[in-house]
């Protein structure tokens, strides 16, 4: 079968997908703060950041990917354009849906990243193999990383306030809401401070 390599990659993905976010969930306080580790890391325990590690470790693995499967450049790209908003959708959703249902922080973070990523895998998968004119949404494909990769760039240092970029057991938004705790007096707001 001409994509038996593909979809046996798309399987080792998903693995390689949830060592990646599992490690990157750590690598800022291993790093003791790099830079390096403020991007790709999570700097806190906001749904937003679970995000940014899953889908890091998404975009890692479609890079490499490109190494050494042969598929149609053009309908790939736009396959895992649509695996990435899948990726990042899941997450938010099955955080919010498991943290009302009074499920556990890791029942929730586990769910929330083995879930996401498999259907993203399946669905890049079933697209550029199923789906020829795929390639025809490259160009769109191409904006929307484009903005993807903005927002994954800029909501750690700016962060909105809202829930998704709130920090559960600090209270803060982003790099800056880590070192929130230590400033803070017992019985003051947080947003007053940022």
């Amino acid at each position: 079968m001409k994509y038996r390599r593909f979809v046996i990659s798309e399987a080792a993905g998903c693995l390689f997908i949830w060592g990646t976010a599992a490690l990157l969930h750590s690598v800022y306080d291993l790093s003791r703060g790099g830079t390096l580790a403020v991007i790709f890391g999570a700097v806190n325990e906001s749904v937003w950041e679970h995000v940014k590690i899953i889908t890091a470790a998404y975009i890692g693995y479609a890079l490499l990917q490109l190494l050494w499967i042969k598929v149609p450049f053009r309908g790939y790209v736009a396959a895992k354009c649509c695996g990435l908003y899948i990726t990042a959708g899941g997450v938010i959703c099955i955080s919010y849906l498991m943290n009302a249902s009074g499920a556990g922080v890791t029942l929730t973070s586990i769910t929330a990243t083995i879930l996401p990523v498999a259907a993203a895998q399946l669905t890049s998968y079933r697209l550029t193999v199923y789906c020829p004119s795929i390639g025809d949404f490259f160009l769109p494909a191409v904006l929307m990383l484009m903005l993807y990769y903005l927002m994954f760039f800029s909501f750690t240092a700016f962060p909105p306030r809202t829930d998704l970029f709130r920090d559960p057991t600090t209270g803060g938004y982003g790099i800056a809401g880590r070192f929130v705790e230590s400033t803070v007096s017992p019985g003051e707001s947080v947003d007053k401070i940022l």
